[in-house]
């Protein structure tokens, strides 16, 4: 049993390699689409990614253009000289015997974000500093499969050369809770940037992380990587496995093997694989069929100027919101809704947006769907009308939640919706109150009672309004009659 007491013997250390596939049409080095994901095996493939002699690689302008907008978004700036090198390993999907990476010269060098990490006891949310030491750009390797109970594996080629963005972290980070900030914040990050489509789902990104404890604040313990996680939930449920793993070998007197272990999901458990690789077993050499890539400060200035807004920008602008960070933060999950906030918070007013904001808030996390994007069947227009309709009492907060189902559903008017569905308040005040003043002769003790102070009748007496009226009723509107029937205090 792994208590805190225990936990606070060991401090821990996790850095993560996060690899980011790039948004382009083709693959990094080869004229291949790199769109498709539902193409038969071996199909999206040339003479380039089966590695054949002869072949020679050819440099993909725009993953260029889209590391440089990376680097911005990592609090830093691409370097100006920067080259490709070979990295030399043996595996089934490599046909070329070797990876075609970056080493020693990167495009992108050491920055630092910023990353806000939600305390689930306090739901308040505090910022970390996470230092990115390196960010290079690479082909990625095919794919194995093995099918079960047969004697052979299957390679499939269709994303070998895919372009990625490898970041790398500093071991800055000291808990499962902070690597899944970090690890989201850099989706936010890559996908308000268009630098990738982020598509869990289909493993846009993908997360070694690597963990370590020692009972020695100053020293580093020694590390295990776990390789491969696609979710910001796997990250975290990886890390807390390792670090109660680790705890239980380091009590035992034991020592930790530095190693490459593998996360079993339905176990929720890391597993074994094989011996860490140290960067001088790959023998990285420059890549002699590639000229190094040197970039004009013009161009970078162009790219920096063509970037979109980000994750920060927005939390700025939704500070006119009024609500606590920690929504802030759910609505930066779907950038679809991030987006419409932002241009209703341009067009209206602050409760317009709140209000939209709310309505919008789906349950669903990131990870939860392969499709966090899907086009709007509602424009800003009408939901800057809808909101208003609440705002002039004409519909309730819960009749406006059902208009705002079916103009997402099936788009349309927002009153023109309200009227179908026949949920538009009366706010005639002289109707109203002749309803008021059949309630108070029918429910006398309730009167009463509101007269003696009783919060909870006036409730009901609303409600019996709200009844007559079948439901058409403006409760707010029926409130005020109510008191000024039985001369009470409107204050109160």
């Amino acid at each position: 049993m792994i208590t805190p007491e225990l936990r606070a013997k060991y401090r821990v250390t996790i850095g993560i390699e996060t690899h980011v596939q790039l948004k382009t049409k083709t693959k990094l080095f080869a004229a291949v689409d790199n769109v498709n994901r539902e193409a038969p095996p071996n199909t999206l493939v040339s003479h380039i990614c089966f590695g054949l002699p002869g072949a020679l690689p050819v440099l993909n302008r725009e993953a260029v253009r889209l590391a440089v907008r990376a680097a911005f978004t990592l609090g830093t700036t691409p370097e100006i000289f920067s080259k490709f090198d070979r990295k030399h390993y043996f595996y089934p999907d490599l046909p070329k015997g070797y990876q075609i990476s970056q080493y020693d010269q990167p495009i992108i060098a050491a920055g630092q974000i910023d990353v806000p990490v939600t305390d689930d006891a306090t739901n308040e949310i505090r910022l970390i500093k996470v230092g990115i030491t390196r960010a290079h750009l690479e082909e990625d390797a095919g794919k194995n499969t093995h099918p079960a109970g047969r004697d052979y594996s299957l390679v499939d080629l269709n994303r070998a050369g895919t372009p990625l963005l490898e970041i790398v972290s500093e071991p800055d980070l000291h808990s499962a809770a902070e690597a899944k900030a970090y690890v989201r914040e850099l989706y936010l990050r890559m996908k308000y940037a268009e630098v990738s489509d982020c598509n869990l789902y289909l493993g846009h990104m993908r997360f070694d992380v690597n963990v370590s404890l020692s009972p020695d604040p100053a020293k580093l313990g020694t590390r295990t990587e776990t390789k491969n996680l696609n979710s910001f939930r796997n990250v975290e449920k990886a890390v807390e496995f390792e670090i109660d793993r680790q705890i239980e070998v380091l009590e035992k007197g034991q020592t930790i093997t530095q190693e490459t272990r593998g996360w079993d999901d339905a176990k929720q458990r890391t597993l074994s694989q094989r011996s860490k690789e140290e960067a001088h077993d790959y023998r990285y050499m420059p890549d002699p069929d590639l000229p190094p890539v040197i970039l004009e400060q013009a161009y970078i200035d162009e790219v920096k100027a063509s970037l979109p807004l980000g994750p920060n920008d927005y939390r700025q602008q939704f500070q006119k919101l009024g609500v606590d960070r920690k929504v802030v933060e759910d609505v930066l999950n779907q950038p679809e809704v991030t987006k419409l906030v932002a241009r209703i918070l341009d067009q209206a007013s602050p409760e317009d947006a709140r209000r939209v904001a709310f309505w919008m808030l789906r349950p669903a996390t990131i990870e939860d769907s392969s499709d966090n994007n899907a086009p709007l069947k509602v424009t800003e227009a009408e939901l800057i009308k809808l909101s208003r309709l609440v705002s002039d009492d004409k519909l309730s907060s819960t009749a406006a939640k059902e208009v705002f189902d079916e103009l997402m559903a099936n788009g349309g008017e927002a009153e023109k919706v309200a009227e179908s569905k026949n949920l538009l308040q009366v706010s005639d005040e002289q109707a109203i109150a002749a309803i008021v003043v059949q309630v108070l002769q029918e429910q006398p003790k309730a009167a009463q009672d509101v007269k003696n102070g009783e919060a909870k009748a006036i409730g009901f007496l609303v409600g019996q309004v709200m009844k007559a009226s079948q439901g058409k009723a403006n409760p707010a509107l029926a409130q005020r009659l109510i008191k000024k029937q039985l001369e009470i205090d409107q204050s109160k």
